[in-house]
């Protein structure tokens, strides 16, 4: 493998300032590499060697001219196949947008053409963003670069995969209910889900507008905290976004690791996000990533949120409402395929029903079926209504504990990466693997994971730090200090010495 692909997106920023290498020969190692393992990994539906090359000239050119550039410009990037590029496929993994090029960019989009990165392609998902392992793509499962026989976790699987397979330094995801951290804990890959509201979801596909939130997968917490200040920001086409300023991440993170300790740090450890049903290793390595910290300085509170046990079952019934909604623009009519049924009248409603037969996966199906019933009349009051009482509840419980500590940290997933085919027939056994990340997105809080150690299994393990509203820069702070006081866990993914040709 080449040698730069190792180095972390800032290290390679530093490079290309400095000269001692361009983004044109970067990005063609990306994209050889790409190339070399795709058809092993599946991490990618579309590569855009063409376009990636062209941004990378044109930055080099600018760079050459002596022209001042955005820090990270020249280093190339995944985006996860839900977030819109004018004129690049875009198909959130599902055959009923196959084909279907977008006539616009996303904000997040926007803002990395400006900022110079060249975007190499589109990650594999699953469908819709719906599942815990990127199986439920219907372009086939990617594989994890630390045991291609299992999963990468999901629905982002794909953006961790490639960026755990040294593909790209840098991917966006996008995290409903955990799925840029869930598949950062699999893959030993960082992981950043911002405050709601703090990074646009304009041309995002939306799943459940509610709790989606875009954000980075990178190697480092530095890197992380690079990207997410640059998509990070007010947006007027996002009813939603805040209007907050974008705080200076990449300087704290930088501050924590010069200091090596953040004083007078309080952490809770929540007592429902442990225990019955998580494995041995992963809580042997959260418990050894807490007596760290407890030596580094910081003062640990046991802290319990009752709310969370019910925060699971809340989460299944708002978000696959909410998914039913969104999807129905999915008809046949407007974009994507469409779908005449076989014999009979060609009527609306028929071409409807055969597209969406013949478009949507059965995870997909599943989700619309649960949501459309908590929302139909009868129901709406006794599941939908209750759930969202449930989501108040949680709510208070972290607004309560946030009075007592700066941050809470808990085990990312309650397993490490399981093998491909395991729960796919077992629906409620795969979404058990959010239990812990839930919780945040029914808050709008901030959360991330960090890898923080390796198993005997030789798999990562994740290790969850979730601040308060708005305070993304706490978060940052502490997941510093852990990286910090972990070994690299990164860099021993295996996929750094597979042996192909390149």
């Amino acid at each position: 493998m080449n040698d730069l692909l190792k180095k972390s997106a800032l290290e390679l920023a530093d490079m290309l300032e400095t000269g001692q290498i361009t983004s044109v020969e970067l990005t063609t190692a990306c994209l050889d590499r790409i190339d070399a393992l795709n058809e092993h990994v599946n991490a990618f539906l579309h590569i855009d060697r063409e376009g990636a090359l062209e941004t990378a000239r044109r930055v080099d050119e600018r760079r050459a001219a002596g022209e001042k550039l955005h820090r990270l410009a020249g280093v190339p990037i995944a985006v996860k196949d839900n977030m819109v590029v004018r004129g690049m496929p875009t198909t959130c993994a599902s055959r009923i947008l196959e084909g279907w090029l977008p006539p616009y960019d996303a904000t997040v989009v926007e803002k990395i053409h400006e900022a110079g990165l060249p975007i190499v392609g589109k990650t594999n998902m699953d469908e819709f963003a719906m599942g815990s392992s990127t199986e439920h793509s219907a372009y086939g499962a990617t594989g994890n670069p630390w045991d291609l026989g299992r999963i990468p976790g999901g629905s982002g699987g794909g953006s961790a995969a490639a960026v755990s397979a040294f593909m790209v330094p840098l991917a966006l995801g996008s995290d409903t209910g955990g799925s840029i951290r869930q598949p950062g804990a699999v893959t030993g890959t960082v992981g950043a889900k911002p405050t709601y509201g703090a990074v646009s979801r304009y041309g995002l596909v939306a799943m459940a507008s509610s709790l989606d939130q875009i954000g980075p997968v990178t190697r480092t917490v530095a890197d992380a905290a690079a990207l997410q200040e640059l998509i990070g920001g007010h947006d007027p086409h996002d009813s939603t976004s805040l209007t907050d300023p974008v705080p200076p991440l990449a300087d704290s993170v930088r501050a924590v690791a010069d200091r090596g300790s953040i004083a007078g740090l309080k952490i809770g450890v929540v007592t429902e996000l442990s225990g019955e049903g998580y494995e041995p290793a992963v809580l042997d390595a959260f418990n050894a990533s807490v007596e760290a910290l407890k030596n580094a300085g910081a003062e640990v509170i046991e802290v319990s949120c009752p709310s969370f046990a019910y925060a699971l079952a809340a989460y299944y019934l708002i978000m696959p409402a909410e998914a039913s909604s969104n999807l129905a623009r999915f008809d046949g009519m407007r974009y994507g395929i469409r779908v005449e049924p076989a014999e009979g009248n060609v009527t609306a409603e028929r071409v409807m029903a055969a597209t969406r037969e013949a478009g949507f996966g059965d995870e997909v199906k599943r989700r619309i079926i649960l949501g459309t019933h908590v929302l139909s009349a009868g129901y709406y009051d006794a599941y939908y209504g209750s759930a969202q009482k449930v989501r108040t509840l949680v709510q208070r419980d972290f607004a309560r504990v946030f009075e007592q500590v700066d941050v809470l940290v808990s085990p990312t997933a309650p397993t490490v990466a399981f093998e491909m085919g395991g729960k796919i027939n077992d629906p409620m056994a795969m979404y058990l693997n959010d239990i812990a990340t839930i919780p945040a997105n029914l808050a709008g809080v901030p959360a991330m994971t960090i890898p923080n150690a390796v198993t005997e299994q030789n798999l990562p393990v994740g290790f969850q730090v979730i601040a308060p509203a708005r305070h993304d820069q706490k978060m940052y702070e502490v997941a510093a200090l852990v990286e910090l006081l972990s070994d690299d866990v990164a860099g021993r993914c295996p996929a750094a010495d597979w042996k192909v040709s390149e």
